[in-house]
């Protein structure tokens, strides 16, 4: 018999370590064990051609081969009232196993804030993945709408109305000119029932439209690039809380022009979840191992030097946010005073004013 003997405690504290690692293994084979030859489908909540549908495809090349399992990934567009549709499905229709995920607007999840009876849905109740941007967004108006219109002065001073067109009325396309209209005093009408960017994109070629707010800084050095660098797409304001976009060069920060604190304090409250681009997100429900691992495997993708290559391709470059941070920036909007709420809802949601077809 040996003279030497191994204490208790070490023997416990060598047999809890064998057990973690056992759970931590048989977690992760509960989760590859989901995934492996299974189809992974990201619903996207606007049409094709857009920059969340442009991205999130992206995304879906190199998502499979860093979530366990190596799943398939696909990506499905569902469209419509500003990505609502999609929130309202991925909260209430989809499976809560982590086979579906959806990317939608921070302007959507902010909807139950503000009343509408249209959010089917809790954003507080969302497992949030993590968001594939952080971004700043801008407004641009197209060949100066015809009034030479280069700086936010300049709009507000504008004598003919601003015509800018919108998905719907939740979404930013239409929130945004509506508080430069009833905040600044600016001559703006907005028209709802565009496909997206693309749609408003090509709204503006056309003489339909005017201008377009809510673009990304990662849309302009994308899809809208050669229209600004070519001078017809004019940036006039920018609307970050907390920096100003090199980029956006001239283009006016909105808080500049803001005199009080209540006009800032709506400006945040409008402006700062768009700072959370392009989120993506699991349904309630999803088992937690589940969650953790798409949560891991974004941040990894964001890293895949694969990915940072095909975003230079399209002159993006991604800026994730994880998904603990996602839900902790949702939470903190949702703290805001309900008078204040109120009121930038009163300035900022109008009735659907629909898009006349051509005949």
């Amino acid at each position: 018999m040996s003279i030497f003997r191994t204490p208790l405690p070490v023997i416990a504290a060598i047999t809890g370590i064998a057990a973690g690692a056992f759970t931590g293994a048989a977690v992760a084979d509960e989760v590859s064990d989901f995934y492996s030859g299974k189809q992974l489908a990201i619903q996207v909540g606007f049409g094709a051609g857009g920059g969340y549908d442009t991205t999130s495809r992206i995304l879906a090349r190199h998502f499979g081969k860093h979530v366990p399992g190596n799943p398939t990934v696909i990506v499905q567009n569902v469209p419509g009232a500003g990505s609502m549709k999609l929130a309202n499905r991925i909260y209430n229709s989809v499976p809560k196993d982590g086979s579906v995920l959806g990317v939608f607007s921070s302007s959507a999840a902010m909807v139950p804030l503000y009343g509408k009876r249209k959010a089917k849905f809790d954003t507080s109740k969302f497992e949030w993945i993590g968001s594939i941007h952080s971004d700043v967004m801008a407004c641009g108006v197209w060949k100066g709408a015809r009034q030479g219109i280069k700086t936010l002065p300049d709009f507000v001073a504008a004598k003919k109305p601003i015509i800018f067109g919108s998905t719907g009325v939740t979404s930013p396309l239409s929130t945004f000119p509506l508080f430069l209209k009833n905040v600044l005093g600016a001559n703006v009408k907005v028209v709802h029932g565009y496909r997206g960017t693309k749609g408003v994109s090509l709204g503006m070629q056309n003489g339909e439209l005017d201008g377009t707010c809510g673009m990304f800084e990662s849309s302009v050095r994308g899809a809208f690039f050669p229209s600004f660098k070519s001078g017809d797409l004019t940036l006039f304001v920018q609307l970050g809380t907390t920096r100003n976009v090199p980029l956006f060069g001239n283009a006016t920060n909105v808080f500049t022009m803001l005199k009080t604190e209540e006009q800032k304090q709506m400006a945040r409250l409008l402006f700062g979840p768009s700072e959370i681009t392009r989120p993506f997100t699991a349904p309630p429900g999803t088992p937690k191992a589940r969650v953790a691992a798409l949560r891991k495997a974004l941040l990894n993708t964001m890293k895949d030097p694969a990915l940072v290559a095909d975003g230079k391709k399209i002159k993006t470059t991604f800026k994730p946010m994880g998904g603990a941070e996602v839900a902790a920036a949702f939470a903190a909007f949702y703290r805001t005073p309900r008078a204040l709420v109120d009121k930038t809802y009163e300035l900022t949601i109008t009735r659907k004013n629909p898009r006349k077809k051509k005949k």
